[in-house]
């Protein structure tokens, strides 16, 4: 009778041998221009128990490698050339059959998007009982509840009876975590998985990850474009560009010292708390603490010095039980702030502080339950429907979800030049002249005008909507995580263009965000929330540097990106 036993020599063979081996990989799409080849000659390994991050811009094929990997590429999309070697079997053209086996127990993944990955039809718990059941793991209750709890969600059991509606763009994020956790898979391909939470929950989930990563010896291609992140938890970083891999190698000595042109450009793109506000200014000779003071055009107008007056907000919810029962749930709890004319305030904290609810009663799509809201001395409240109209042409909104907010009928063209459509600026030619040029502002190619928003990136789709947002020349801006979905160089000309447009027209803008490395380079003034009250604020330098609060305190902590304090020759 032939042993099973494995020999010391066979066991660390094994051990040497690389979960996840891509080799050559070229990934290419039929499109009706022809073949378009997306990923080329692409390499990289995860051994066992490795975190490896592949960082790089929308469209560098981070996304579309992972795809492949886990055999979830769209139909028009094919692996033309190259193996992936899972465990040593090349899984590059094995039968449906086979990858179905391999996902959830083997291969588990978070997608980027979670909107359009829960279906907002079935409650949460169902939805991770679903994933439970399929791969034969036990499905309870208390299962469920425990996978929603690991991935960070407070009240879990209760949560699980909610929709995804009824969450938060980082709870359904941290559903979507739960879901690809919730089987213990040998390797986990995590897209962006933290994009949309913040910093302190971040944190929360990606101690989860290195805990199954230690205890569990679980892998994980983590696809990021946030260098502070890919520095602190990864042990390798491959980096991508324009669909190669042009660098990879320990996280911390690549980042310190890249040596390609391209990653030199994104560590010089990364934001870090040692950011500053964005000085457009400087180059035009104007002293730095002439910053802060409103700009020309606000002078030159003579206009009040605060265009937006937040009074005492407060916004209850009607949450509904059995029995037709109902209790009150205070999202936003007595809030005051003022925004002056032609600076940017951010209001920051965790998912669920109250932030986009505040945005939303700003932007007159929500009622408050009491306290008022005064945009350029008048009472948002009072407005008629034709006023209204009008507030929204000077009041506009950046979202935080892009494919939720884009059409999905609408071609790109469609979808940039629909604002200027309805309110009736310019003929077709001078609105197809505005759309070059806004596209060309957020750098996106003019070519984007024909394509839909399901073609694009995550962080392309981001770019269309900070477009669309521009096209009525608002004097007012409400960016709600306008710029969590996009890479460091793409996210650097976007907060850059914001800073020159504030320079030159004197736009106001109400940043929410959980980013605060963001917020340093982009706010003049903060307001940190908690649990729908407004804890802490004042000037960013102040908030930074001398923060009152533990909560505030706990949230600069909570930051990535500690590893990104370069030696000056490469800052």
């Amino acid at each position: 009778m032939k042993s099973t036993q494995i020999t010391i020599e066979e066991a660390s063979s094994l051990a040497e041998r690389p979960l996840l081996e891509i080799r050559d990989l070229d990934v290419s799409f039929k499109t009706g221009s022809g073949e378009f080849n997306a990923v080329s000659g692409a390499h990289l390994t995860i051994m066992q128990g490795e975190t490896v991050a592949i960082v790089g811009e929308s469209g560098s094929g981070k996304s579309t490698t992972a795809l492949a990997a886990i055999g979830l590429l769209p139909p028009n999309g094919r692996v033309s050339r190259g193996q992936i070697l899972l465990d040593g079997e090349d899984i590059a053209h094995v039968h449906e059959r086979r990858m179905i086996e391999l996902r959830g127990n083997t291969i588990g993944m978070v997608p980027q998007d979670p909107m359009s990955n829960l279906n907002p039809v079935w409650k949460i718990g169902y939805q991770v009982k679903e994933t439970l059941r399929a791969n034969g793991k036990p499905d309870g209750p208390a299962d469920v509840a425990k996978a929603l709890a690991e991935a960070g969600l407070p009240d879990s059991a209760r949560r699980a009876k909610q929709y995804p509606h009824e969450f938060s763009g980082g709870m359904r994020q941290r559903a979507l975590i739960a879901i690809g956790l919730s089987c213990q898979p040998r390797l986990l391909i995590a897209d962006e998985p933290t994009s949309a939470l913040d910093v302190t929950v971040q944190r929360q989930i990606l101690d989860h990850l290195e805990t199954m990563t230690s205890e569990l010896g679980t892998s994980v291609l983590l696809i990021t474009h946030d260098l502070g992140l890919a520095a602190e938890r990864a042990d390798r970083v491959v980096v991508m560009y324009r669909g190669n891999v042009v660098e990879s190698g320990p996280s911390l000595e690549l980042l310190r010292n890249p040596q390609h042109p391209y990653t030199k450009r994104l560590v010089a793109s990364a934001p870090s708390l040692a950011s500053r506000r964005i000085q457009v200014a400087k180059e035009r000779g104007i002293e730095s603490e002439e910053l802060l003071a409103p700009s020309e055009a606000v002078v030159e107008k003579h206009l009040p010095a605060d265009v937006l007056q937040v009074e005492n907000l407060t916004k209850v919810f009607k949450l509904r039980s059995g029995l037709g029962r109902g209790t009150d749930f205070t999202a936003v709890d007595d809030v005051s702030f003022s925004v002056q004319r032609g600076t940017t305030t951010a209001i920051v904290g965790e998912s669920g502080s109250g932030k986009s609810t505040v945005a939303q009663m700003v932007l007159s799509l929500l009622a408050p339950t009491s306290g008022r809201i005064v945009f350029d001395g008048v009472d948002t409240s009072t407005l008629t429907p034709k006023q209204l109209f009008a507030f929204r042409r000077r009041v506009q909104p950046i979202f935080q979800d892009p494919y939720g907010s884009l059409d999905p009928m609408y071609n790109i063209y469609r979808t940039i030049e629909e604002p200027l459509r309805t309110h009736k600026i310019g003929d077709r030619t001078t609105r197809e002249i505005k759309v070059r040029e806004l596209l060309d502002q957020v750098a996106l190619p003019q070519s984007t005008m024909q394509r839909y928003p399901n073609e694009l990136s995550g962080g392309q789709r981001q770019r269309v909507a900070v477009a669309r947002a521009l096209a009525l020349d608002p004097e007012v801006i409400i960016c709600d995580e306008a710029v969590s979905a996009l890479d460091v160089l793409v996210q650097a000309q976007v907060l850059n263009l914001l800073a020159e447009l504030q320079s030159n027209l004197g736009l106001t803008y109400l940043f929410i965000t959980h980013d605060l490395a963001v917020v340093r380079q982009i706010a003049d003034h903060v307001c940190v929330m908690e649990k729908g009250k407004l804890v802490e604020t004042g000037t960013t330098d102040d908030v930074f540097e001398s923060p009152e609060m533990d909560y505030t305190k706990a949230l600069l902590n909570a930051i990535p990106g500690g590893k990104l304090m370069l030696p000056p020759e490469v800052a």
